[in-house]
């Protein structure tokens, strides 16, 4: 079950990552000195440390020690994080194809 506070969230980690890439010039992208490759990677590794915050709070869960809202959170904003990587990854994919199909 996701909801817009957890939508939201994985949006404003996701932009958080393209801030840290940023210079304080205010430039973004190729020009920021970043690549696209170098925030799918910091995506990905938010994405690892989301999955194992899910884990260490499920099993602080099975042991007596947690509060199920905070397991249901954490596992809710894994969810979205991985559907949002999913769906960039399908967009790139069609990106792809897109040109391949360009005449040249």
């Amino acid at each position: 079950m996701t909801t817009p506070t957890i939508a939201a969230n994985a949006y404003s980690a996701l932009a958080k990552l393209h801030d840290v890439a940023a210079p304080a010039k205010g430039l973004t992208g190729a020009a920021a000195g970043g690549s696209f490759g170098d925030m799918l990677k910091g995506a990905m590794n938010s994405l690892t440390n989301s999955a194992k915050q899910s884990d260490m709070q499920t099993q602080a869960m099975a042991a007596g020690k947690a509060n199920i809202v905070d397991v249901v959170t954490a596992v809710a904003e894994t969810e979205v994080a991985i559907d949002t990587l999913v769906s960039v990854r399908d967009r790139v994919i069609h990106s792809y194809e897109e040109i391949m199909k360009m005449p040249i």
